[in-house]
């Protein structure tokens, strides 16, 4: 286990309690971390009551948060024609076939998000094993897949996040920054939750979700109340 430094430690001593907050309030006690001298990333941990073994308990997606994760995404596509055309007005940073392939095999992996035309899988397909490890492969069932690559440019622009269950059964996500004031923070979290309630296997009996966790790049999480 790392070693705490004592900035975390006298941090972690100003929660008086460790019960999960209303998330007003779980937002409020967040924001009192903010003593960097950069811009925290705020992530949200959900520890859901799911069978990972089990294909019909997966949790997987995507959704655009209503204000973004405060910084710009880096997005490649492959694709060839009227789409690759369309995916550069969107705002792709990266749009190719072969070439972008040949890079990505050579190692080039400067990005956070790989889009890909239909079309394009028979290319794309070989990259699996060095795309898969870092969860950067496109998939039909991420959205990632698809005709209108110009649209998900545009939404990743503009926020939107992936989540996939681990083997545990906990969904991770970045929300937003620190610097974000409290009503658009709680807005991001709260639109993260609504969503991954929507997704709800049907094979799931009993509680759902389990515990819900926020903390920020280098503070305690804050309990939230399910």
């Amino acid at each position: 286990m790392p070693k705490q430094s004592k900035r975390y430690r006298a941090l972690e001593s100003k929660q008086k309690s460790t019960e999960p907050l209303a998330l007003d309030v779980a937002v409020g006690r967040l924001k009192d971390f903010g003593t960097t001298k950069f811009d925290q990333t705020v992530e949200i941990h959900m520890r859901l009551g799911i069978d990972p073994k089990q294909a019909d308990q997966i949790v997987r997606g995507s959704v655009v948060l209503p204000h973004g994760i405060g910084r710009t995404q880096r997005v490649v596509v492959f694709a060839k024609g009227e789409m690759a055309a369309a995916a550069q007005e969107a705002g792709a940073d990266e749009v190719g076939q072969e070439d972008l392939a040949n890079r990505i095999k050579g190692g080039w992996l400067d990005f956070d998000v790989c889009i890909a035309a239909p079309d394009m899988m028979g290319l794309v397909g070989p990259l699996g094993r060095v795309l898969g490890p870092r969860g950067l492969m496109p998939s039909p069932r991420a959205g990632t897949v698809t005709p209108d690559v110009a649209k998900i440019v545009r939404e990743y622009k503009a926020g939107k996040v992936e989540f996939r269950n681990d083997s545990g059964g906990n969904v991770h996500a970045v929300v937003g920054k620190l610097s974000f004031d409290s009503t658009r923070l709680q807005e991001n979290i709260q639109s993260f939750l609504n969503h991954i309630n929507g997704l709800k296997p049907v094979a799931v009996k009993g509680h759902y979700v389990r515990s819900i966790s926020i903390c920020a790049t280098m503070s305690p999480g804050v309990a939230v109340a399910v």
